[in-house]
């Protein structure tokens, strides 16, 4: 649990005006001195992550915000961050002082019915004031999920957490509990895959990378097998087994290689793609890639990676992805790259033609569909790394064979794309 990503956690963002009791609120929850607490307003100056594991929930991260009503010399850059986080967000938890409501608490509650988010309320500080039974209903008419406490009484601390895990475990998204599937429903208990991973410069040294291990690990967990090989090594490997394997899945960057060495009888994808459909919209991805065939000299792209990693010299986003993109048009492209858990302040994606996504493996599927909407919001297609590359290279309905649906949505794409054309000759 201590081990588990960032991503793959429930994200509980803690909202709330200055010196409300946040950081004494995460202290509580935690058992820790996680934040630092005092009574001078606007001591939390940048957004605090503390991961931890909140039974029975499983691997949690919360994030303690700068208060929203900030005045200070920097306060404008910390409520910027702090409005980010609602976008993280699988669940809002307002905390307020009794009988103090206004214009900063109907924000939170705007911005958590906007993203369709459930939030608790928290009134802290009952030690120093209890709240009336007025200010209780007045709460009560804006939702029901209300906890009572105070974040410094240590001894009443275990029946104000059974309070917040009561609510947590009500509101708590049902694909936490029960995520969308990596791979486990493409082959059957017993059935083997195999997964085709290039060791490259951008390779860890002396282990895999996230989205491989995780493929990896939901395979065993299903009671199937995995087989790890290199592109080398591929077709070797089909050729030892005594049977065709359930799947094959590699690398986006070798995918023509994996396609041209699979029997046609047997699926093909890649992780890529594989984690378009886990942390995203699979069918919205390859909806979008069809606009590659709209572009036109001088368009601007935009290639979005949820990760800040080193770029190598052969980078995927930076290098060889607009290099394909160049060639398969004939033309010169305007190619922007931006990198990062949010899209840049300064972003106006209004002013893109495409959105070229990673597989996000470091973000949230809640972070992820939210960068999705915010593209379609500005009417720009987006499609991700796995759905681009195979359509540059010609394979993009074979490598979307395990996936019927989103195989039927490519070709009546393509369809009404090549109808459209006709009419315009």
């Amino acid at each position: 649990m201590r081990k588990t990503p960032k991503s793959l956690r429930l994200h509980i963002g803690l909202f709330g005006r200055t010196n409300v009791g946040k950081s004494s609120f995460l202290n509580m929850v935690s058992a820790q001195d996680v934040a630092i607490t005092s009574s001078l307003p606007g001591t939390t100056t940048d957004v605090v992550e503390k991961t931890m594991e909140l039974l029975p929930l499983g691997p949690v991260v919360f994030l303690d915000t700068a208060g929203l009503d900030d005045t200070s010399a920097l306060s404008g850059p910390r409520i910027k961050k702090s409005k980010k986080v609602f976008d993280a967000s699988d669940i809002f938890v307002l905390i307020i002082e009794p009988e103090v409501w206004g214009e900063y608490e109907n924000l939170v509650l705007e911005e958590a019915a906007a993203r369709e988010t459930p939030c608790v309320i928290v009134i802290n500080k009952i030690d120093m004031v209890y709240p009336g039974d007025g200010f209780i209903r007045t709460i009560r008419e804006k939702t029901r999920r209300i906890i009572l406490c105070s974040s410094i009484d240590r001894v009443n601390r275990g029946s104000y957490l059974n309070a917040l895990k009561k609510e947590f475990i009500e509101v708590c998204p049902e694909d936490f509990f029960r995520p969308p599937p990596l791979v486990s429903d493409l082959l059957p208990a017993g059935g083997t895959a195999v997964l085709i991973v290039p060791i490259d410069l951008e390779a860890p040294k002396g282990r895999l990378i996230l989205p491989q291990v995780q493929v990896i690990r939901d395979i065993l967990d299903n009671d199937a097998m995995a087989i790890v090989v290199k592109e080398r090594e591929y077709k070797q490997a089909l050729d030892n087994l005594k049977r065709f394997p359930d799947i094959c899945i590699c690398d986006s960057q070798v995918v023509l290689k994996m396609v041209t060495d699979t029997p046609k009888q047997v699926e093909c994808t890649t992780f890529s793609i594989i984690f378009s459909r886990y942390k995203g919209d699979l069918i919205e991805t390859v909806r979008g890639v069809v606009a590659i065939e709209t572009l036109k000299p001088g368009d601007k792209v935009l290639i979005a990676e949820a990760c800040s990693h080193h770029p190598i010299g052969e980078d995927i986003g930076r290098v060889k992805i607009p290099r394909w993109l160049r060639q398969y048009l004939g033309m010169d492209l305007i190619i922007d790259v931006c990198a990062g858990k949010d899209y840049p302040e300064n972003l106006n994606l209004k002013e893109y033609k495409l959105i070229i996504h990673c597989g996000g493996c470091m973000i949230t599927r809640r972070q992820m569909l939210f960068r999705i909407q915010r593209a379609k919001e500005a009417g720009v297609p987006v499609t991700n790394y796995g759905v681009c590359i195979s359509f540059l290279q010609g394979v993009l309905e074979r490598v979307l064979s395990p996936f019927p649906a989103a195989n039927e949505v490519f070709r009546e794409e393509m369809r009404l794309r090549e109808y459209f054309k006709t009419k315009a000759i």
